[in-house]
């Protein structure tokens, strides 16, 4: 068993991490609390969907949201090494994973998981109890999500699937089951969003998942890659006018989604395809989620 967990290259915060006493620092890394775009990236369709449904006065509910993203994200994590140990043992920038490692054994990462989603428990308690329906029916798309990579050279659309939920979960959260029309370009548009920003993510691991045999859309696009990303983030951000459009029919209230998609272009337009800039572009996501929270809060503000 490895005595020392390793700060992973990826790690936000090497310094606070490292300051953990050995046994709570094994536990840190494999909830990826060293890493927090993991949870933005979670948490910000949450906030589309509230704020574009009218939901902009559930200050209460979207911090309970931020909590649930965090040990959601964190449990989604610890079930995804417990799956993949065998696999993250053979890939460079996964091998120091706790798991994979034998830093943490998988009996103890299960009794992790059950502690994060207990936090999740509490928070789905929050919700009204359509949203909790909803909530409650992204399990069985996680749960699957870790056999993507498997069986399909494009893991990246299930990702997309299952990152995005809570756009589903804050809209309902706002208005029940009323005026779906809108949710469902939304979410398409968040589904397209996570798929991009995941294959720029996954051109880390390109050389690495190729030999070791498992799916990436990084590897399916080929020379590509640029361009897939562009229709994807395109597609989003078409899906995303037309549900701006039918909360809101007025040509200015596009206008929104202008700083939103002057960083996605931004994005496409400068990506580098090795050393450091995927995951610079990946990272920079988030700041994507503000802009286009910002958007829905105008724009489901006024409608």
């Amino acid at each position: 068993m490895t005595d020392t967990p390793q700060i992973v290259p990826d790690s936000e915060h090497k310094g606070l991490v490292a300051r953990l006493p050995l046994t709570l620092r094994n536990y840190a890394l494999l909830a990826r609390f060293d890493r927090p775009i993991g949870w933005w990236l979670l948490f910000w369709p949450c906030a589309w969907g509230l704020f574009l449904a009218g939901g902009i006065d559930r200050w209460g509910i979207l911090a309970w949201m931020l909590l649930g993203a965090i040990a959601m994200r964190g449990a989604g994590c610890v079930y995804n090494d417990i799956v993949d140990a065998d696999l993250d043992a053979r890939v460079a920038r996964t091998a120091s994973r706790p798991i994979a490692s034998g830093a943490v054994s998988k009996k103890a990462a299960w009794i992790w998981l059950l502690t994060l989603a207990a936090v999740g428990l509490i928070v789905l308690l929050q919700l009204r109890w359509q949203a909790q329906v909803v909530a409650l029916g992204s399990l069985a798309l996680v749960a699957a999500y870790p056999f993507m990579k498997r069986i399909t050279g494009w893991p990246q659309a299930w990702l997309g699937l299952v990152f995005t939920w809570g756009a589903p979960v804050g809209w309902i959260e706002a208005t029940g089951f009323d005026r779906l029309a809108p949710l469902g370009l939304l979410y398409a548009g968040c589904w397209a969003w996570c798929m991009g920003y995941d294959t720029i993510y996954a051109l880390q691991d390109r050389e690495d998942d190729a030999l070791v045999g498992i799916g990436s859309s990084a590897l399916s696009f080929g020379r590509h890659v640029k361009a897939g990303v562009a229709v994807l983030y395109g597609f989003a951000l078409a899906c995303w006018a037309g549900a701006v459009w039918l909360v809101r029919p007025d040509a200015l209230a596009l206008l929104a989604l202008l700083p939103i998609t002057a960083h996605l272009g931004w994005q496409v337009l400068t990506l580098k395809e090795d050393g450091t800039d995927p995951l610079t572009k990946f990272r920079s996501n988030r700041f994507a989620g503000a802009l286009m929270a910002a958007a829905c809060f105008v724009v489901g503000g006024a409608g």
